[in-house]
């Protein structure tokens, strides 16, 4: 390749599509042969005036159209095209997990964490009945206006300890994910960095990866996330956002101190990166630390919704960001999930206004700390992390457990739970032989104590009680 050279004075947009664009039309007309390798990103960024940063987006959508590979060390090669003509298709990417999408209906349930089951099936369905009966044409139709009330509605749930948004920064969403996809969607562009810790809710990083971003693990130790680290990942990798569960974090159940929060917001605004801060399950705690949106409002968007606390099945959200973000967000939201349902929205808002979700939310939290006291007793003498009122254990499992060995070890004693793998947000070199398990599905509380039972006799026995050959 030390002879070529992209033509970067036709077509539009930003430098590194354009540069894309000349590798691809170079590929079609035959000028890169299939496994040539490109140039190395700092070489060609000099060559043509611009950043290594600028390359490194273009050689990324280059992956993301099936194009090229690349493997580190190696360099970026070209890939050949079928015999007809068609591209490629990209290299396979892993974005269901270590979950079946199909969950084997015979075996307990200790791989989810929505809401127990508390009888909000017969509050939801009185308030279903009644908005379907007031809002008769605007089921029927498409929702392009949202009512008042489903930002005050917002305003009210994400409300916690001093924190107290405007109406103003709400945006309605179906549920916390898509308020999170949204915003990534809204305010970063393909090939941007997206900083996660190296465990987390890491559905929201494969999903990002589906829409071209990439992702920047930050370590975390015992106390959260380390803000030096997050330091050194900003000076190197120039992320625009990054993903936090500051209180009660997914799943290792750290939440962050005030120190930390305040010296996150500090690396933040240095560097000039959103915080996206999932609140989910802070809400259901009696976490008195300052939300991160109090020390950094003015990058600060926060999630959350109802799935842990009320209902999953109502797809309740709603996110608080600065006002300037909030159209473009509203907008990229419709544009990922096809637009509010109005039903949903209206069911949601009433049962937050009414007062309902937090009557039903005390109930869950105290079904939640029944199931948490039957852990704590079962599993008495072993590590594991857990809180009174969130619906997940975190068990750091004694030698000579593997993580993965553990699960396969549960599921076939009867019990679904999740991996560490589950929760990397990216290829981590970090090994933690931690399993998370929750006990918010199971139907009765003497179906929790089977379950943990189950682990119990596990972790007693050993590998030797686990035949993977059986």
């Amino acid at each position: 390749m030390t002879n070529w050279l992209p033509n970067l004075t036709g077509g539009a947009g930003p430098l590194y599509q354009r540069l894309a664009d000349s590798v691809e039309a170079g590929i079609d007309q035959g000028v890169i042969g299939a496994g040539t390798k490109l140039p190395p990103q700092r070489d060609l960024a000099y060559d043509i005036g611009t950043t290594v940063g600028t390359v490194g987006r273009a050689y990324q959508l280059l992956r993301e159209r099936g194009l090229v590979s690349g493997e580190v060390g190696r360099g970026t090669y070209v890939l050949g095209r079928r015999a007809d003509g068609v591209k490629p298709e990209a290299p396979d990417v892993s974005v269901e997990g270590t979950r079946s999408v199909d969950a084997p209906q015979d075996k307990l349930r200790f791989d989810s964490t929505a809401a127990p089951d508390v009888g909000q099936g017969t509050d939801i369905a009185d308030v279903l009945s009644r908005a379907a009966q007031d809002h008769p044409h605007e089921i029927s139709s498409y929702t392009r206006d949202f009512p008042g009330r489903w930002y005050e509605a917002g305003a009210r749930w994400l409300s916690r300890n001093s924190f107290r948004p405007s109406t103003d920064s709400i945006v309605p969403t179906l549920g916390t994910h898509a308020a999170v996809m949204a915003a990534i969607a809204a305010l970063t562009t393909p090939g941007d960095y997206v900083a996660f810790e190296h465990l987390t809710y890491s559905q929201i990083s494969r999903s990002a990866g589906l829409v071209g971003r990439r992702t920047a693990l930050v370590a975390s130790d015992d106390e959260g996330l380390d803000p030096a680290d997050f330091e050194r990942v900003c000076a190197q990798k120039h992320p625009r956002m990054i993903f936090l569960m500051p209180t009660a974090q997914n799943p290792t159940l750290t939440t962050l101190s005030a120190a930390r929060r305040e010296a996150i917001a500090r690396v933040a605004r240095e560097y000039n990166v959103i915080l996206i801060e999932d609140d989910l399950y802070g809400h259901l705690t009696d976490d008195s630390t300052p939300l991160l949106a109090e020390y950094a409002p003015e990058r600060t968007i926060v999630a959350g919704g109802l799935s842990k606390s009320v209902a999953a099945g109502i797809r309740g959200g709603w996110l608080s960001c600065p006002p300037a973000y909030r159209h473009r967000i509203r907008v990229a939201h419709k544009m990922i999930t096809g637009g509010m349902p109005f039903l949903l929205a209206e069911v949601n808002t009433r049962l937050v206004l009414s007062g309902q979700a937090g009557d039903i939310r005390k109930r869950s939290i105290a079904e939640i700390s029944a199931r948490i006291a039957i852990v704590r007793e079962t599993l008495a003498g072993f590590a594991f992390k857990s809180h009174d009122k969130v619906p997940f254990v975190w068990l750091t499992l004694p030698d000579p457990w593997l993580s993965g060995t553990f699960k396969n070890a549960c599921l076939e004693h009867g019990v679904l739970i999740d991996d560490e793998d589950e929760f990397k947000a990216g290829r981590s070199e970090q090994v933690f032989h931690g399993v998370r398990f929750g006990t918010s599905q199971p139907r009765q509380r003497s179906d929790v104590a089977d379950g943990v039972a189950a682990i119990r006799r596990l972790l007693d026995e050993g590998r030797a009680g686990y035949d993977s050959f059986s």
